[in-house]
């Protein structure tokens, strides 16, 4: 019996290893979907900003929630791919960017 559980065990810690690395060969790195930045608004909450293609989303996810807070028409952070050194040390912080879009 014990080396039934032993081979199970085995069997479980194998299936895991073997989806981490899967998870991991996602087709390529040009991603629809890309996620910019995250601020911790509590405990369980926090506000994401995400790029889906040209658009950019503030999203704020909860426990069993993600809800759209904001769309930003214009891109809020440059994409990865064309900003610079340059750009990326002016580009605003991502507190600064939730900051102004709640309005405060």
């Amino acid at each position: 019996m014990i080396v039934a559980l032993l081979v199970v065990l085995g069997a479980v810690i194998a299936a895991a290893r073997l989806a981490r690395r899967m998870r991991g060969l996602s087709g390529g790195t040009s991603s629809a979907l890309e996620v910019l930045g995250q601020l911790s608004l509590g405990t369980r909450e926090r506000a994401v900003l995400v790029r889906v293609g040209e658009r950019q989303l503030l999203l704020g996810v909860a426990q069993g929630s993600v809800r759209t807070l904001h769309v930003f028409d214009d891109l809020a952070l440059p994409p990865a791919a064309s900003a610079g050194p340059a750009a990326a040390a002016s580009a605003p912080s991502f507190k600064a960017l939730l900051l102004k879009s709640l309005g405060k």
